[in-house]
């Protein structure tokens, strides 16, 4: 009997279980909104492909799992549509894919 009440949990510690794993993943949403900021604001500077995409994606999630850093998500997508629209028009007027100064 010892072992069989000892492989069940208690139903007092499954609230505290979930609770603790729904802070998580509010936290890890958070931090995935900041990380699409920070990529998307990164991204129109250097490597547009590579960094607008991930501020997408990370942006997206971020919402999709409820972060409370709401304006930093939409932010992050925004900044990486700007990167990729940047990428495309870099790609169009001159042929490349990084900034230059003409000189």
């Amino acid at each position: 009997m010892t072992a069989l009440s000892e492989a069940r949990p208690t139903a007092a510690a499954e609230p505290a279980e979930s609770a603790e794993s729904a802070t998580s993943a509010r936290a890890h949403a958070d931090g995935m909104a900041v990380a699409s900021f920070v990529l998307g604001l990164v991204g129109t500077l250097v490597l547009n492909l590579v960094l607008g995409p991930c501020a997408l994606a990370l942006g997206g999630l971020a919402l999709a799992r409820g972060t409370t850093r709401r304006g930093r998500a939409l932010l992050g997508l925004a900044l990486g549509v700007a990167d990729l629209l940047l990428l495309a028009f870099l790609v169009t007027t001159d042929g490349t894919v990084s900034w230059h100064i003409p000189g």
